[in-house]
């Protein structure tokens, strides 16, 4: 009956879980919000600083009375769900995505609406004070035309200065209303010859007017008004806003990147989903339901805080499936070797889960660390990124280490697998005998002629070579700095046709805007990619965004940052890098032992340096998600060594006793062969994800997915053939120093290998 009975819950549990991912996946993705990269919009990030006309110095409370004031006006222009922060250094990051004009909307969330109302001379007569709060209204006139309705607070008032008006010269009888009027700058005199002058209107007063109501007219659209009136009843901004940061995606881009990207993830997490079934049988098939689950599960905790899905989102939660797995990977392979030593399938399964437990934990608290340290650092899209990506790693967690257990536990338990180890991917030829005696920690491997530790001098090497001539390159080429650290303006301009880059450079120098740094790049060589050197002003980027619309049929991206903000995301950049290096030191050398967090630094060191070497020789550009790519590689590669260095430590006690340097050697050695296997399929799977992310997924993160695929093959490299090694030459000073070294079996010592002697 008990065989039957976790048989059925096993078959129950698949129907649930299937019935329930196939009935709410719909609603829940429904529900995903997107960022502006997959569905257009801007992110702004403004400067707060003082009035001219007053000089005070900006103070918290007027930083939040601003961004409230910001909220209303947004709210006004109907945009669902923005997102309006009050950052430090009095910033505020305003990003609305889905915005359908974003012209009007940026002008509308800049403007000071200091609203004045002027004689033919340029003196003030009225301002907003003079205004009733929040009774500006869009309306139409007698002949159908669009107006702006306000009403006084004092009729009196209006009348005697109506009356003072229509008292002047015919041509100075001109009640002039302004917005943001720049004393010493504006001029009614001025402006009324210009085709499109700076006031708003400037109405004729042929005789007194006593009334409350005053009529806005003007050559407005219904839109316009609307937004006018939005900006009057949100009342003036008590600061004046700086632009230092901005980025502007194009609904095209915006939809393009997100088919694109969606795709590349089907692609790359069914490849996984077929690489688990065909090499781990079994047990690779109930890794497919655990990792369904982990994806249906990220999905519905990351609509539940309302987050807000990225393209690096949508990268991260691919690349967390390929982290997944390697929990899956780690027990799936501890149970093989236990399954070979001629263990029942119950007593491997448990034996197999229980071994591979803390360095499945280690591994996902370290690169968690990477991934807090981003969160912490990172802009807008980098924190996406890193909120996907820590998600991702407690969903792995609960899905491939508990999940998985309780569902293949089910089969095993229930006696159906006894002597199947067919099942698991093992032949029958591949297991001992119980009576062999044969201990997991002593099995072959496909890998027992590979001598990792003898060639040690020839890894340090090629790699002391490989970075040398980086470092050679780097003084020679420098790094190619794209405008997050060196600041200036990007450009994305999108083609139905094939460009060339005479075509867009002789375009440039027609409107104005020549440049000679220009990269052509997508599938069918539609999008020309072009940095300038200086930083645009709100209404350069509007004009150029106008005129590259008309001229090409879509709207381009658009990216500013500021000298200031550069060298702020250099520095945030550098003390992500040193915190998340510390951190990962720390703990290793707390769960292993100094040598080890030594050796593993010095490993994270080498794959940093080599992607940015790299980097540099490719010309390829470097930007804030290049950092985002270092980091998660950081968290990968230590991944990848805590493992070994879980193996060595558990052969080390194993033996109980090393008396010289060759029985280390052959401990490191045999601890490399026995995880090897793991660290081949880990990588490969991940490598699947990344691929599929580079050649089908969007142009603006393939940059990003070169540098993890660059340091996915660094990481592994290091962790077997650098941090190993390094580790092996410091032990063995310690034994060349002690003459031996003797394990006691029996104490626990957590967070160390350090001996009893």
């Amino acid at each position: 009956m008990k065989k039957r009975g976790r048989i059925v819950a096993f078959l129950l549990l698949l129907v649930l879980l299937g019935s329930l991912i196939g009935t709410t996946t719909k609603p829940i993705v429904k529900d995903v919000k997107l960022g502006l990269d997959l569905q257009g919009g801007f992110e702004v990030l403004y400067q707060v600083e003082p009035l001219k006309k007053d000089g005070k110095e900006v103070t918290g409370t007027m930083v939040s009375d601003t961004a409230k004031a910001l909220r209303k006006r947004v709210d006004a222009i109907g945009v669902s769900e923005p997102n309006i922060q009050i950052e430090s250094n009095n910033r505020i990051r305003v990003q609305l995505a889905g915005v359908p004009d974003q012209k009007a909307a940026r002008e509308l969330l800049s403007t000071q609406a200091n609203l004045t109302f002027r004689d033919s001379d340029d003196v003030v007569l009225l301002d907003g004070d003079d205004l009733k709060p929040g009774k500006a209204k869009p309306n139409f006139d007698e002949n159908n035309n669009p107006v702006v309705t306000l009403e006084m607070k004092d009729s009196n008032k209006f009348g005697q200065v109506t009356t003072t008006i229509s008292s002047k010269p015919v041509p100075d009888r001109v009640l002039v209303i302004w917005l943001d009027f720049e004393e010493g700058v504006d001029s009614y005199k001025a402006e009324m010859m210009k085709e499109n002058p700076k006031f708003i209107s400037d109405p004729r007063v042929k005789q007194p007017i006593v009334s409350s109501n005053v009529e806005i007219s003007g050559n407005f659209t219904v839109e316009e008004t609307k937004n006018l009136s939005a900006i009057l009843n949100a009342g003036a901004l008590p600061v004046s806003l700086k632009e230092v940061y901005s980025t502007s995606v194009g609904a095209q881009f915006g939809e393009q990147a997100l088919n694109k990207t969606v795709l590349a993830g089907i692609v790359g997490i069914s490849l996984i989903f077929i690489f688990m079934l065909l090499y781990y049988r079994l047990p690779g098939f109930v890794a497919v339901v655990t990792l369904s689950v982990y994806v249906y599960l990220i999905l519905y905790v990351f609509t539940g805080i309302n987050g807000v899905l990225t393209l690096p989102g949508i990268a991260a939660l691919m690349l967390g499936v390929g982290m997944a797995v390697d929990a899956n990977i780690l027990t799936y392979e501890r149970v093989r070797e236990e399954l070979r030593v001629g263990k029942t399938v119950k007593n491997a399964f448990t034996a197999g889960a229980k071994s591979s437990f803390t360095a499945i934990l280690d591994a996902n608290i370290t690169t968690l660390l990477a991934a807090g340290v981003l969160f912490i650092f990172g802009t807008s899209s980098v924190k996406g990124f890193a909120t996907m990506l820590i998600i991702s790693i407690l969903a792995s967690f609960l899905t491939a280490v508990w999940g998985s257990r309780v569902l293949l536990g089910l089969l095993v338990h229930s006696g159906v697998l006894d002597g199947k180890t067919s099942w698991f991917g093992i032949s029958k030829s591949r297991v001992h005998a119980p009576k062999e005696k044969v201990e997991a920690l002593d099995l072959t491997t496909k890998f027992d002629r590979l001598d990792f530790v003898h060639r040690r001098k020839l890894f340090y090497i090629i790699s002391a070579t490989l970075l040398i001539a980086g470092v050679v390159m780097l003084s020679v080429f420098k790094l190619n700095l794209g405008i997050d650290f060196s600041g200036g303006t990007r450009v994305e301009i999108l083609s139905q046709d094939k460009l060339s880059k005479n075509e867009i450079s002789t375009y440039l120098d027609d409107i104005g805007h020549p440049s000679k740094d220009i990269v052509i790049s997508g599938d069918k060589k539609n999008i020309g990619v072009v940095r300038f050197g200086e930083e645009f002003s709100q209404e350069d980027v509007n004009k150029l965004k106008t005129e590259i619309a008309n001229d090409f049929g879509s709207e381009p991206n658009i990216s500013t940052v500021s000298n200031t903000v550069g060298k702020e995301l250099v520095k945030n950049a550098i003390y992500a890098l040193l915190i998340a290096g510390l951190g990962i030191i720390i703990y290793v050398a707390f769960r292993f032992e100094w040598r080890m967090g030594l050796s593993s630094i010095i490993g994270l060191l080498h794959d940093a340096f080599f992607m940015v070497a790299l980097f540099s020789i490719l010309r390829l550009e470097v930007d804030i998600t290049f950092i985002a790519a270092v980091l998660t590689i950081v968290g990968y590669s230590i991944n990848d060594t805590i493992v070994t260095f879980d193996r060595i430590r558990e052969n080390i006690k194993h033996r109980g006793k090393i008396d010289d340097e060759n029985e280390l050697a052959d401990i490191v050695n045999k601890s490399l062969r026995q995880t090897l296997g793991r660290s081949v399929n880990t990588v490969l799977t991940v490598i699947l994800v990344v691929t599929a992310l580079l050649v089908l997924g969007a142009e603006s993160i393939r940059t990003f997915s070169i540098a993890l695929l660059i340091g996915l093959i660094a990481g592994t490299y290091s962790s077997i053939f650098i941090s190993a090694q390094i580790w092996f030459d410091l032990k063995r000073r310690e034994i060349k120093n002690k003459g031996s070294i003797k394990i006691d079996k029996e104490k626990k010592q957590w967070g160390s290998d350090e001996p009893v002697v």
